[in-house]
């Protein structure tokens, strides 16, 4: 993977992808081997949004290459309460890390961030954009449980504001999976992630529908997404479809018996606590896979900022 900033999966190729997917699987199996691959170096974290396994798990995968991690901390105690702006933040960050990760509210930040930084950038999320690193954890997920070749995939719930979604639909189009979208109308994909992906050659395997019902026997993974309330402009809107997408252990009465159930988390009802101790359930160790993933992006964008030096 020769990038020097990883923004958005549509920057991913099928080959870039399954770099990214070998290398952590290698490191899964034997993580002593990379124990000290990065020792002294440091990983600046920029998260202008809270976070728990997004942040977490990037500081537990630069520690156990062998580097660090330096926190700006939240935005209440930072620069950025006294007006400081994205572009001068990250200018002066970059002069104490070795790479860095950003999370942003505003949709199209971690490009403009890029703009302004030599060292490599990673976007962990931007608003309702993108988040490339999560996209890379589900595909590992969906790879060891289900495959990656011939995939007939379910992403329900809300595929307007979920940055998850668009990455993990644009990321699919690569290897030609069966993607069906499921969502109440108001929060159907967006039509250009729509055009975006018949433009990539993946359209004529994209079919929307508002229930689950008629497609949940055929499929090999459901990906279960919250409806997300800080992304709603109007908490009206918001109130029409919450709780609405709901699965328990009858709702998937007529799944396959190999259905592999993920979800990106937090979740809040929308997936029952009765399914986690099904053999259905994969979102927790999809969480879990956070660490070895971003362990393997971290050390191929390092080692190719190593081979430029």
């Amino acid at each position: 993977m020769r990038h020097d900033h990883l923004i958005t999966s549509k920057q991913l190729s099928r080959d870039d992808v399954e770099a990214v997917l070998d290398r952590a699987a290698e490191i899964d199996a034997d993580p002593a081997a990379v124990a000290d691959r990065h020792a002294g170096r440091l990983l600046g974290l920029l998260f202008f949004e809270p976070s728990t396994r997004t942040k977490m798990s990037f500081e537990t995968a630069m520690k156990r290459l062998g580097g660090d991690v330096v926190d700006m901390g939240s935005v209440e105690s930072s620069s950025v309460k006294k007006g400081e702006t994205l572009a001068d933040t990250v200018r002066v960050i970059e002069g104490y890390a070795d790479a860095l990760v950003l999370r942003h509210p505003r949709q199209g930040a971690a490009t403009m961030a890029s703009e302004f930084v030599d060292v490599p950038l990673l976007n962990a999320g931007d608003g309702a954009g993108h988040h490339p690193t999560q996209t890379l954890l589900d595909l590992y997920t969906i790879r060891q449980n289900a495959g990656l070749e011939d995939l007939t995939i379910g992403i329900m719930g809300d595929l307007k504001y979920g940055r998850t979604v668009h990455s993990l639909a644009y990321a699919l189009a690569n290897f030609d999976a069966h993607q069906h979208f499921i969502s109440p109308e108001s929060l159907q994909l967006p039509r250009e992630v729509v055009f975006d992906l018949h433009q990539q050659g993946g359209g004529g395997q994209i079919r929307e529908h508002d229930s689950l019902s008629e497609v949940l026997p055929s499929l090999d993974v459901l990906y279960v997404t919250r409806i997300q309330r800080e992304r709603f402009p109007d908490e009206s809107e918001y109130q029409k479809v919450a709780g609405e997408y709901r699965i328990d252990t009858e709702t998937l009465e007529t799944a396959s018996d190999d259905l592999t159930v993920m979800h990106p988390l937090p979740r809040v009802d929308e997936i029952a606590p009765e399914i986690d101790d099904t053999d259905y359930a994969a979102y927790f160790e999809q969480a879990h896979n956070g660490v070895p993933v971003r362990m393997a992006i971290l050390d191929l964008l390092l080692e190719g900022g190593e081979n430029d030096e």
